[in-house]
């Protein structure tokens, strides 16, 4: 959150650009652009104070498709370009967006610098447990046993949580969509842009052509009620087609499990309230995978801290103050010199 909303009215084709948009027909980014767009509109940044960066892959030809500024970086290297964006320009919206296979592997390190830090960005990881630009090779969040090119007898890597490494790399805002849910997603964009430190928002994405299907069995509409958790803060967390369902406290095992309300003596009283302030919960709930558990949509973490391009901004000034402005001409005359 850094520019006030503009007076102008802006609509979602104030973000769209001449391009024409190149992703496989039926592919989850195309839902993905248009509730960004959307979202974009009624944050109200004008669109010359927005900068969308990105690195290699599917999702990272997002800058072409926004009216904006924007960088199509390096592969996995989008968080850092990011990051000397926003220092040098604090006053700017600044967005990441990448895959599972560029944020999370050979970009895994510059995501965790940019959330331990708290630079202010929105960085959004589009997550469709596959390499889909270069031809299905399995991703690092990628399931035990995925045959793709790369693995044709399956996978046995065990794959990584997007979510449980955000909150242990320090993120201080860490939230869950899906690529369909147009009426879910903007609202948790808006969170995430409204949060002042880094945001990163985990968007389950179909790949239509390399790993089609794979989040069905969470986000079918059919079952999407009794396999999804939406977590609101304040709210118990409640789940099933008549909220019957709820996550319990087990002091006995030290966590949490699956209630019905009603039954065994089971009461609504007895049901977790979310916390998004709360680390501890947010860890847990980061665990839950089906068919145990439903899987947690929502901001499952909010917690701000101190934010770095304010804290070397400050600490840039107080050097300043120390020995008073610069005079470059007497640095470069300082120490040793020879004349030649």
């Amino acid at each position: 959150m850094n520019v006030a909303p503009d007076p102008r009215n802006f609509t979602a084709k104030d973000f769209t650009t001449d391009q024409e948009v190149r992703w496989c027909p039926g592919c989850g980014d195309y839902a993905i652009l248009k509730a960004v767009r959307a979202t974009l509109a009624e944050i109200g940044t004008p669109p010359e104070d927005v900068v969308f960066v990105s690195g290699i892959g599917c999702a990272a030809r997002f800058p072409y498709y926004i009216s904006s500024y924007g960088f199509h970086t390096i592969h996995g290297r989008a968080p850092a370009v990011a990051t000397g964006v926003k220092l040098q320009n604090p006053d700017l919206d600044v967005w990441v967006v990448g895959g599972d296979g560029d944020m999370l592997s050979i970009g895994g390190n510059h995501t965790m610098h940019a959330l331990r830090r708290n630079v202010d960005l929105n960085i959004l990881l589009f997550n469709n447990e596959i390499y889909g630009l270069t031809k299905g090779q399995y991703s690092p969040t990628s399931r035990v046993g995925t045959r793709s090119p790369s693995t044709p007898d399956g996978s046995v890597d065990k794959p990584l949580s997007a979510i449980e490494f955000a909150l242990g790399a320090g993120a201080r805002f860490v939230a869950r969509s899906v690529d369909t849910a147009q009426k879910h997603l903007p609202g948790v964009l808006k969170r995430a842009h409204a949060h002042k430190g880094a945001s990163i928002v985990e968007i389950f994405q179909n790949c239509i052509v390399y790993n089609d299907g794979v989040f069905d069995h969470f986000t079918a509409k059919k079952t999407a009620s009794e396999t999804q958790l939406h977590v609101e803060h304040g709210k118990p967390l409640l789940f099933g087609k008549e909220n019957e369902k709820g996550i319990r406290f087990n002091p006995q095992t030290f966590s949490l499990e699956v209630v019905t309300v009603g039954e065994n003596g089971v009461e609504l009283s007895d049901i977790v309230v979310h916390d998004e302030t709360n680390k501890t919960l947010a860890q847990m709930l980061a665990t839950f995978q089906p068919p145990d558990f439903p899987v947690v949509i929502g901001v499952i973490y909010c917690d701000p801290g101190a934010e770095y391009v304010e804290e070397v901004s400050k600490q840039s000034e107080g050097a300043k103050g120390k020995v008073g402005a610069a005079d470059i001409n007497a640095l470069l005359r300082k120490g040793s010199t020879w004349t030649v």
